[in-house]
């Protein structure tokens, strides 16, 4: 059995980072079995060298090897290219064609994207993986193959069985063994390595001096979170090695063939300018907080109230409780007052003693006191926005434009709100 380091230089694999090697190892270790495999990672990190290597050390290596990107094929068609179809199937079937398991019989079959094939479609690549059986588009007859499958996907395939576009079924027959090929940001140590190895031959493919980084540029490649992964640093090292004249590349240099808005793992800088949509969200905000308050305030009305009528301080305050805590804040000894205090506790006048003459007159008050807090008007919102509206329209002499300016909404808005408050 092959080495890793052997492996890497028959297929041209640059890199020593542990997580390659360890998926490397796990192809040599699955290859002479005919085990399902699925390559999993993120789009452009070579996938594809994967099942190459599953079949090149696999029983299989002298029989047919064909590779099927799924997400190229049209939906309508993607069956009669894997299973084949009878003449007259369908519109345009002028003649019976071979599918690629037909094609593949006793080789390898390399599904890439295979997230993306329809639901029938998975269906029908169950059964093959069950029992090798397949149908022809338009044919009745059962016929067998004898092929390995290797599938790679770049999705969350259990985020896709969730959204009932993968088959679960499917997916633990085509994962028995499942390997991960890490991104490039994972792998800092070997991005210098592969750019250079790109950059050595771009230059002798177009016959030109090869690239060097300056020690600055290094570091920006290595911060730099590749996206795109190893497709991406090998277009910019060809970009680079065609358009440069000066063949040492400084990190200036460098910088303006990296897309600015990722170019490093730095956190982001949120511009100044705020869109129409941050104002309106603001706004929201503001308006929730308004009608908490608003809330607050009137379950604080109720309490004094019920305080006024009832003079039974023990009661409110185990009924209310929460409330205090709510309003007052988490202050241990607002909550542990003596019951009898529950009126210092809301900044509520001391109790008078009152004679007989007074009583009365004092409950009276009292009564008319809470009505009054009953009664009190509630913030409307909408009136604050109409009268904000027409102040704005007064200072500014009516030009909707510039009052919209100020109020943070768009022109058009505020037109449908003059139209709504017939101002």
């Amino acid at each position: 059995m092959e080495g890793v380091q052997s492996i890497k230089q028959r297929f041209e694999l640059i890199g020593n980072d542990i997580k390659l090697n360890r998926a490397i190892e796990k192809a040599i270790q699955v290859a002479p079995t005919d085990i399902s495999v699925l390559v999993t990672g993120e789009s452009g990190v070579g996938k594809e060298a994967i099942p190459k290597i599953i079949h090149s050390l696999s029983h299989r290596k002298h029989a047919k090897y064909i590779a099927v990107n799924c997400g190229a094929i049209p939906e309508g068609t993607i069956d009669s290219e894997l299973f084949g179809h009878e003449k007259g199937a369908f519109t345009g079937a002028t003649q019976t064609r071979r599918g690629y398991f037909e094609v593949a019989d006793g080789g390898t079959i390399f599904l890439d994207e295979v997230g993306e094939l329809p639901l029938t479609t998975q269906v029908r690549l169950l059964r093959v993986l069950e029992n090798g059986e397949f149908l022809k588009v338009g044919s009745s007859q059962v016929q067998k193959t004898d092929v390995r499958i290797v599938a790679a996907t770049n999705i969350s395939m259990f985020e896709a069985i969730e959204k009932e576009k993968f088959r679960e079924d499917l997916y633990y027959r085509l994962s028995t063994v499942e390997i991960n090929i890490p991104p490039l940001r994972e792998r800092r140590e070997d991005i210098h390595l592969l750019f250079r190895k790109f950059a050595s031959d771009f230059g002798q493919k177009y016959k030109m001096p090869t690239i060097r980084l300056e020690e600055q540029a290094i570091q920006l490649l290595v911060k730099y979170r590749w996206p795109g992964n190893i497709r991406q640093l090998r277009n910019i090292a060809e970009q680079v090695s065609v358009l440069e004249k000066n063949r040492t590349i400084s990190a200036v240099t460098l910088n303006a063939y990296l897309p600015s808005s990722s170019n490093t793992n730095l956190p982001a800088v949120i511009g100044q300018t705020k869109k129409e949509s941050d104002f309106s969200n603001e706004r929201e905000i503001l308006y929730k907080v308004l009608f908490d308050m608003k809330g607050d305030l009137n379950d604080l009305k109720k309490l004094t109230l019920e305080l006024l009528k009832n003079n039974d301080s023990e009661k409110v305050q185990e009924e209310n409780e929460t409330l205090i805590r709510k309003i007052y804040g988490n202050e241990e000894e607002a909550i542990q007052q003596p019951q009898d205090n529950v009126a210092e506790v809301l900044h509520l006048p001391e109790p008078v003693v009152e004679t007989t003459a007074t009583a009365a007159q004092t409950q009276e008050d009292r009564y008319h006191f809470a009505e009054e807090i009953q009664e009190e008007e509630t913030l409307s919102l909408q009136e604050k926005e109409i009268e904000l509206i027409k102040k704005s329209l007064e200072r500014n002499r009516g030009k909707r434009k510039a009052a919209a300016s100020e109020l943070g909404i768009s022109e058009r808005t505020l037109y449908r709100k003059i139209k709504q408050y017939d101002l």
